[in-house]
């Protein structure tokens, strides 16, 4: 098992403190894995320590792969990227603009001026948003009685726009609509259609929306940190059948699985003789595709789950087809143009497909973006880099 002396002790001092529960992190190059390693416990006040094989919940890391599939099927000719996606999902069709609330405090909606495509889904530039980080969302569901995307309930997906398609970037619920998509036009459910397209082919064994027995022998609890900085498990689990399966944010999986799929877009779409995606269609994927608009510091409206966030401040993001991307190269090492994203427990992964590298860190705990857990992952990255040199 390769390791790093730097790496080792980081995350030793920051589990050994009770600073942070359980850690996993690896990253690998083309030639190989550079540094795998697992710390801490899985549940703090129990003996099952983090181990590589530790099954967690990785959020939005699942977007990605909800865009790969999407991606096949533009590949295969079943999906258009600018064709009207209300084509392939009807309902689309009904969403509207969310413009305010009367004096009455009922939502005042309108239709948007432009249809919604798959590209604007992927780039989460249709106008979805998500309640966590947008307050008018939050009412909405409020005054509607709609429920919150985390009861995978269909009425979730109902909520408005807060824009005309196109016009801005807001984070959200798009990549849910895109697994509607593929759901659509494979006639498979998306744990079917991700088993026979990217994991089985992949290897990804321990990647599903639903936990197997063994999974969940294995599987690390989600932890919430205080106002005081101390952390405590909590009860955390999604639907167990829920009415329908997140493609924004459903997925369980571990380390080793997880970079598996990086590997496979650092190498351009083929693992081991294995063709995922083609290799033109990964360059896609990898260009930005909201080129003039940029990401803005985003702001919770929920502090339990996220605090506020900027991405690489003082740079200009741009965003591929499921992909953050970072314009000039970071702090860390990483390159210009390199692909990253995150899960809300505070996982997060990057592919730098100019040095050839991709890692993945995961740790179970709120609220996003957590203080101890960016560095780490900050530090963990540029060791990383460090030892590649």
């Amino acid at each position: 098992m390769p390791t790093i002396a730097s790496i080792d002790k980081l995350f030793s001092q920051a589990t050994e403190s009770k600073a942070m529960p359980g850690i996993v992190a690896v990253a690998a190059t083309d030639a190989g894995t550079v540094y795998e390693g697992a710390f801490g416990k899985r549940e703090l006040g129990k003996d099952e320590p983090m181990t590589v094989d530790s099954v967690v919940w990785i959020a939005s890391m699942t977007k990605a792969i909800t865009g790969t599939a999407a991606m096949q099927l533009v590949e295969r000719g079943e999906l258009s990227l600018d064709r009207p996606a209300s084509e392939v999902v009807a309902v689309l069709s009904a969403v509207k603009v969310l413009e305010g609330f009367d004096g009455a405090g009922q939502p005042r909606l309108r239709a948007p001026k432009r249809p919604i495509t798959l590209r604007h889904l992927l780039t989460h530039t249709a106008g979805f948003a998500y309640e966590i980080w947008r307050s008018e969302i939050a009412l909405y569901q409020s005054v509607t009685n709609t429920p919150g995307i985390t009861t995978c309930a269909n009425a979730a997906l109902t909520t408005p726009l807060l824009f005309d398609p196109g016009d801005r970037w807001e984070y959200g619920i798009s990549i849910d609509w895109v697994g509607k998509m593929v759901e659509e036009v494979s006639g498979q459910k998306l744990d079917r259609y991700f088993q026979d397209n990217i994991f089985g082919p992949l290897g990804m064994k321990d990647t599903s929306f639903k936990l197997s027995p063994s999974q969940r022998a294995r599987l690390a609890s989600v932890h919430q940190r205080d106002d005081k900085g101390a952390l405590a498990p909590i009860e955390f689990a999604l639907p167990e059948d829920p009415e329908f399966l997140m493609g924004g944010g459903g997925l369980y999986a571990t380390a080793r699985d997880y970079l598996a799929f990086t590997q496979m877009i650092l190498r351009g779409g083929t693992v081991g003789g294995v063709q995922v995606l083609r290799r033109d269609t990964v360059d896609l994927m990898a260009q930005n595709h909201i080129t003039p608009l940029d990401i803005a510091p985003i702001k919770t409206a929920a502090p339990g789950l996220s605090r506020d966030f900027e991405l690489f401040p003082g740079m200009r993001k741009g965003w591929g087809l499921s992909f953050l991307i970072n314009t000039q190269e970071a702090p860390t090492g990483r390159s210009a143009g390199s692909l990253a994203w995150a899960g809300l427990a505070n996982t997060y992964f990057w592919i730098d497909r100019t040095k050839r590298v991709s890692g993945v860190f995961l740790s179970q705990l709120l609220p996003f973006y957590d203080d101890t857990a960016i560095n780490l992952f900050a530090g963990f990255e540029t060791e990383v880099y460090r030892a590649l040199r």
